[in-house]
């Protein structure tokens, strides 16, 4: 038995009716609104009748070569306009989102900070389409597991894995700002006693090569005690004091190539510490076969031929 407290809805006139109606109420002319439409006027024109028999109403004025609207015509031209503007704007938005390929890159939070980021215009100009979502992070993550596309990891060939790109090595040497150099110079490595030196915090010693320690054993002084010390827990940190000249860095190539180049730091030795590893791009599996994943890639060795 039909349920009497039901409503029904009377049927909306169909989008075609709609669109054909707003471009005839806008231009004021079947034809006009035929030729924007790829349509006769004859075939705008029942469009138009089936409109207004549909509603029961006159929409137009059917005038010696000319239209006007209605009162009714009005008002439905209003509500009809917003609500196909409306659609349009929808629809071009999703058209969008289904356009765009999304990206998803982690690596560590200095490595994105001082080499990646400035850089990534670059990728993101010749790649409009691809919407790159960087995760900066200590942490090692799992690229399956996290939905990540590609990661750029420091560390030894050994630990990077069988399908990882080798991009570039690292070498470890001293930086500090031109004007800290001048006032204090630096002619060997002994002068660094006469220095404030900037350390990374790293209480567990994993990362034993960013130590002035390893450096100094290195260059034969492991004795040598500096003017004072001034630890930070991230490498950016110790970089953007560095430039300030709040003392003498330990610097990483590639990752202080710019800095260099800008002579906002200056390298005062040669002589440099090879930790004998290397930064290394790593696709996940689900991303391995998506075009966007092998053009990032092959853009980051690109740029690492430079560094």
């Amino acid at each position: 038995m039909q349920n009497r407290n039901v409503r029904t809805r009377t049927p909306l006139p169909s989008l075609d009716l709609l669109v054909g109606f707003e471009a005839s109420a806008r231009l004021l002319s079947f034809t006009k609104a035929g030729e924007e439409l790829y349509l006769t006027q004859s075939a705008v024109s029942r469009q138009i009748k089936d409109l207004e028999e549909q509603l029961g109403v006159a929409l137009f004025q059917r005038r010696h070569r000319a239209l006007a609207l209605t009162d009714a015509g009005q008002q439905f031209y209003a509500a009809s306009a917003q609500a196909i503007a409306t659609m349009r704007a929808a629809t071009d938005r999703l058209r969008a989102q289904g356009a765009r390929k999304p990206l998803a890159v982690t690596t560590t939070t200095s490595f994105a900070a001082l080499w990646l980021i400035p850089r990534l215009a670059g990728f993101t100009r010749a790649h409009p389409e691809v919407d790159v979502r960087i995760t900066a992070d200590a942490r090692v993550q799992d690229l399956e597991r996290d939905g990540l596309d590609v990661a750029i990891r420091h560390g030894p060939a050994t630990l990077a894995g069988p399908n990882a790109v080798r991009l570039f090595g690292e070498r470890v040497f001293p930086v500090c700002s031109p004007k800290l150099l001048k006032a204090t110079p630096l002619k060997e490595p002994a002068d660094l006693k006469r220095h404030v030196l900037l350390q990374y915090d790293d209480p567990e010693g994993r990362h034993p090569w960013l130590h002035w320690k390893t450096w100094l054993e290195v260059a034969r002084i492991p004795d040598l005690r500096p003017a004072g010390t001034l630890t930070f827990s991230g490498y950016e940190q110790i970089m953007t004091a560095a430039v300030a000249g709040h003392g003498v860095a330990l610097g990483r190539s590639p990752l202080v190539r710019d800095l260099l180049a800008s002579k906002e730091l200056v390298a005062p030795f040669k002589s440099s510490a090879d930790p004998a590893r290397a930064y290394f791009a790593i696709a996940s599996k689900a991303g391995a076969g998506r075009r966007e994943v092998a053009d990032f890639i092959a853009w980051l060795k690109e740029e690492s031929a430079t560094a």
